[in-house]
């Protein structure tokens, strides 16, 4: 980071958010040269034939106008895919992201909570401090369980207006016990709160919320999706879905051409083709099995359960091991830092066959050098 000229450093000074000042961006790192395998993004592109009536598609689109009628058409094409139930309804935003922010823009009242357990996305902290809300985190039980006590008591004493589930857990990757869940929206719905379930890994998981929302007394609760795991993470595009009366609320705060003629008609040309983005989530899911066997199998290693497109694992040197995996040219996250239950944690993201065939050869002689 390049520091600022004396000048420069009396205007921020004077202009900028102390608190801006003195926090870190997202983190991104270069990968350039590496298998990588740290950022749960699908590996597969589209067959040559898929590629080129894409291009084709795109190339078609009036990028001289804003988006107009073909953001409806991606909507409806959405509600469908995703079994939107009845009574509901769904908005766009440019990823998850912008729609967590959107929540927050859209519930600062004065004095207003964001809750969420932790280690969890960062996204829903940093958002609800940089729009001057108040962020409640709870952490989870060693095993990385909702601590349904602690929920509850956060949720009385703080009365927040946002609360995120999860569902599957980032950086964990682990579905929670519905049962505690039901009893955490109950809590929520009674202090007049919203409850988000957040589906990024929606693809990958055994089990939605989504049909759950034309539930009764389920009128605060909110499911959040992006397709950047389903395969189009350079697109970006997220959507939210809930009560229509609600989604139209939130929905004025939404910027009105969010999302690009370019990102909406890559989106539709997907939704046309789901079924070859659906061979390819089964295919992950199948790696998954396979490289959570071969995980278990490695001595000092601890894998944790998986619902998502990662595994959560322990090791005895979480720095040596990750070094180790960078040397052999394998890229994984390393998180360890970021919460005191993630301690000598790392997370890998399930790749293609031949990535995982690497990373797990570049693990099982990190974790040997570690034990020399």
């Amino acid at each position: 980071m390049i520091a600022p000229s004396p000048t420069l450093a009396a205007r921020l000074q004077r202009t900028v958010r102390q608190d801006v000042q003195s926090m870190h961006g997202y983190a991104i790192q270069p990968s350039a040269g590496f298998v990588k395998l740290d950022a749960m993004e699908n590996p597969f592109r589209l067959p040559p034939e898929l590629q080129q009536a894409l291009g084709e598609r795109l190339a078609a689109v009036a990028i001289n106008r804003y988006p107009g009628a073909r953001q409806n058409d991606l909507v409806a094409a959405l509600a469908a895919h995703a079994q939107l139930p009845a009574g509901c309804k769904l908005m766009l935003g440019n990823g998850s992201d912008e729609l967590i922010d959107l929540l927050s823009v859209a519930c600062d009242v004065p004095g207003a909570t964001v809750l969420a357990p932790l280690p969890g996305f960062v996204m829903y902290e940093m958002s609800a401090k940089l729009r001057g809300l108040r962020f409640v985190g709870v952490p989870l039980t060693a095993d990385f369980q909702l601590d349904e006590a602690a929920m509850l008591d956060a949720i009385a004493t703080h009365r927040p207006a946002l609360t995120y589930i999860a569902y599957p857990n980032n950086p964990t990757a682990n579905l929670w016990d519905d049962a505690v869940i039901d009893r955490i929206v109950a809590a929520v719905g009674a202090q007049q709160g919203f409850v988000v379930f957040d589906e990024a890994y929606q693809p990958f998981a055994s089990r939605t919320w989504m049909q759950r929302l034309a539930l009764p007394g389920h009128e605060h609760v909110l499911v959040l999706r992006t397709m950047s795991k389903f395969g189009l993470a350079g697109v970006r595009l997220g959507y939210l879905c809930g009560a229509a009366a609600l989604i139209d609320e939130i929905d004025k705060v939404r910027p009105p051409y969010n999302v690009s003629v370019l990102n909406a008609e890559a989106t539709l040309f997907a939704l046309e083709h789901a079924d070859e983005y659906a061979r390819q989530a089964a295919l992950l899911r199948s790696e998954r099995t396979r490289l959570q066997g071969a995980l278990r199998a490695m001595p000092g290693l601890q894998a944790f359960p998986s619902e998502a497109n990662m595994i959560l694992v322990r090791v005895p040197d979480s720095k040596r091991v990750f070094e180790g995996l960078k040397a052999r040219g394998v890229l994984v996250k390393h998180i360890a830092g970021l919460h005191p239950l993630l301690a000598n944690c790392l997370r890998l993201t399930v790749g293609a066959p031949n990535e995982n065939d690497q990373m797990i050869q570049a693990l099982t002689e990190s974790l040997r050098e570690c034990q020399r």
